[in-house]
C-alpha cells in the first residue's frame, strides 16, 4: 500500500533525521502548539473557575502549605506532586493560583510530550493524538488538580520517545538523557508507575544493538532509582522499611492481587473520579463507547503502522500503554479514571493513526468523512460536558466546606486547633486545623486517649455523619452542634471539646 502525507513518516521525520531546520520547527510548533493552547483554554474555563480541592488534593497539598498543617500521609502516596505544586502552595492559600499554577504547567507538559514524538510520527498524527488525549474529561479534569497521575502520563510519553529516538541514534544523547529524567520523574510521581513504564522499556533495549544495548537499561535503571529514592529513604525512616511499607500500601489499596475492573473503570467513565465499591448501575452507557472501541482503534493503528513503516515507534507507545494499564485493569479492585491515563496517553498515538488512516481513506467520500468527523464532535462534547458536571460537584463540595469550616470558626474551633471524624482532612484545612484520625481512614498516628489530651489542650472537634449520629466513647460529653453536612447527604453533627468556646 503506498504512503501518503498522513501516515507515512515526513520529509526529516524518519528514526535518524536530519537537524531539522528552523523553518521545521516553526512548522511543527505552529501544528501542535494549538492543541496544548486549547487544553489551557478549556482548563481554566471550566475546570478551574470556583472548584475545591479534593480529599487526596488536599493531602498532599497540605505537606507544603503555608496556612496548614500537613495531614497524614500514607504508606502508597509519593511526595513529586506536593513538590510540584509547592511554588503556589507555599506562599499563597489560593486555590484558584493554584489551578491556574498546574493548568498552565499541564499545558506545557503536554507540548513537551508530543513534541519529543515529532521525528518518529508524523506531525498530524501528533497534533491528533494529542487532541484526542488532552480531549477525554479526566484529562481536562486533572490538568489543573495537585494530583500525579497526568504527570505519570506526560512522563511516560516523553520517556517512551526520547527511549526511541536514543535507540535509533547513538549520537543522540540529550534524548538518552531525557528518558532516564522522564522515568526519574514519573518514579517521583507514582513509584509503582514507573516500574511498570520501565519494564517494557528494558525488554524492549535488549533488542537494540551495540553499546546502547547496555546504556539503555542502565539509564532507565538510573532514573527509576533516583526518582524511587525519597520514597525509599521515607519507608526506612518512618514505615519501619521498605516491605513494610509496600505491604501497608497495599492493604490501603484493598489488597493487591488477581481483581479484574474491566466493568468498574467502564462504569466509572460516567464522571465518577472514584469507584470504590464499584456496585453502582452502568445508566449512561454513551460515556464509555469511546472505550470499548479503544481496543479496536489500537489494534488499526498498529496495522496501519506496519503498512507505512511506522510499526517500531507505535508498537513501543502500545506496549508501554499497556503495560501501565495491566496492574489497574487487573490488580486493583476498584476504578479511578485517573489511574489509566498514562495509559491513554501512550494509546492516543495509535487510535490517532487509525483515525488519520481512516479519514485519508475516506476522501472523496463525503458522507463517511462526514460521519467520522461528526462521531470525533461529538465524543469530544460528551467529555466538556463531563468534566463540567465534575466541576460543578467539586464547586458544591468547595462551598459546604467552607460553611462547615465557618460554623467550627464561630464555635471556638480556630487554629492551633484539631479535627477528627468524617471528612476530618478537608474540613481541617479549610478552618487551618490539624486533622487527625483515632477511627476510620488510615491514618493510625495518634490513639483515643492522646487525641483527648490534645483536646484539652487546643480546640477540638470530631465529626460525625448524621444528625443524630453518637458522639465516640472518647469524645463523650463533648457538646453536639449540628453542620450541614455535603450536598446530597444527611446532616453532620460535630462534637466540640471543652476548648472550643464560641466567640461572643
Amino acid at each position: 500500500m503506498a504512503r501518503d502525507s498522513v501516515t507515512a513518516p515526513l520529509p526529516g521525520r524518519a528514526l535518524h533525521p536530519p537537524p531539522a531546520v528552523p523553518a521545521a520547527r516553526r512548522r511543527d510548533l505552529a501544528r501542535l502548539a494549538p492543541v496544548a493552547a486549547a487544553y489551557a483554554l478549556v482548563q481554566l474555563l471550566l475546570a478551574v473557575p470556583g472548584t475545591g480541592l479534593g480529599w487526596d488534593e488536599t493531602v498532599y497539598v497540605s505537606q507544603v502549605a503555608r496556612d496548614a498543617p500537613a495531614a497524614f500521609f500514607s504508606a502508597p502516596r509519593a511526595r513529586g506532586i506536593s513538590w510540584l505544586a509547592a511554588p503556589v502552595a507555599a506562599y499563597t492559600s489560593s486555590v484558584l493560583a493554584l489551578r491556574v499554577h498546574l493548568a498552565l504547567l499541564s499545558a506545557a507538559a503536554l507540548l513537551l510530550a508530543l513534541w519529543v514524538w515529532r521525528r518518529l510520527l508524523p506531525v498530524p498524527v501528533l497534533a491528533l493524538a494529542g487532541l484526542l488525549f488532552a480531549g477525554l474529561w479526566p484529562t481536562l479534569t486533572y490538568g489543573p488538580q495537585a494530583m500525579p497521575n497526568l504527570w505519570v502520563a506526560f512522563a511516560a510519553l516523553t520517556a517512551v520517545g526520547c527511549f526511541l529516538r536514543a535507540a535509533a541514534d547513538r549520537r543522540d544523547l540529550r534524548a538518552l538523557a531525557g528518558a532516564g529524567v522522564a522515568v526519574a520523574f514519573a518514579a517521583l510521581m507514582r513509584p509503582a508507575d514507573a516500574f511498570w513504564l520501565v519494564l517494557p522499556l528494558v525488554c524492549a533495549a535488549l533488542a537494540v544493538p551495540g553499546r546502547r544495548r547496555s546504556a539503555l537499561p542502565a539509564v532507565l535503571a538510573a532514573g527509576a532509582l533516583a526518582g524511587w529514592t525519597p520514597w525509599l529513604v521515607e519507608a526506612q525512616l518512618d514505615h519501619g522499611g521498605v516491605p513494610a511499607r509496600l505491604h501497608r500500601a497495599a492493604e490501603i489499596q484493598g489488597g493487591i492481587g488477581w481483581h479484574p475492573a474491566f466493568g468498574d473503570h467502564l462504569r466509572a467513565l460516567a464522571g465518577r473520579t472514584l469507584c470504590r465499591p464499584c456496585d453502582v448501575p452502568w445508566d449512561q452507557p454513551v460515556t464509555g463507547l469511546w472505550w470499548l472501541a479503544l481496543p479496536l482503534l489500537t489494534a488499526g493503528g498498529l496495522a496501519a503502522a506496519y503498512r507505512t513503516g511506522l510499526l517500531r515507534p507505535v508498537l513501543a507507545a502500545t506496549a508501554a500503554g499497556l503495560s501501565l494499564a495491566a496492574p489497574y485493569l487487573l490488580m486493583v479492585g476498584y476504578a479511578a479514571p485517573r489511574f489509566l491515563l498514562p495509559a491513554y496517553a501512550l494509546l492516543a498515538l495509535p487510535v490517532a493513526l487509525c483515525l488519520a488512516r481512516l479519514l485519508r481513506a475516506a476522501r472523496g467520500r463525503r458522507a463517511v468523512r462526514g460521519l467520522l468527523c461528526l462521531a470525533l464532535a461529538g465524543h469530544l462534547a460528551l467529555q466538556l460536558l463531563l468534566t463540567a458536571e465534575v466541576a460543578d460537584r467539586s464547586r458544591a463540595a468547595r462551598t459546604a466546606f467552607a460553611a462547615v469550616a465557618a460554623e467550627l470558626h464561630r464555635q471556638g474551633v480556630r487554629p492551633p486547633c484539631v479535627v477528627s471524624g468524617v471528612e476530618a482532612v478537608r474540613v481541617a484545612y479549610r478552618a487551618g486545623c490539624a486533622s487527625r484520625q483515632v477511627y476510620g481512614g488510615h491514618d493510625g498516628s495518634i490513639s483515643a486517649a492522646g487525641l483527648a489530651a490534645l483536646a484539652a489542650r487546643q480546640p477540638a472537634a470530631v465529626l460525625v455523619a448524621g444528625g443524630a449520629a453518637a458522639a465516640p466513647p472518647w469524645a463523650r460529653g463533648w457538646r453536639p452542634y449540628p453542620l450541614p453536612g455535603l450536598p446530597g447527604e444527611r446532616p453532620w453533627r460535630a462534637y466540640l471539646a471543652p476548648s472550643a468556646r464560641p466567640a461572643g
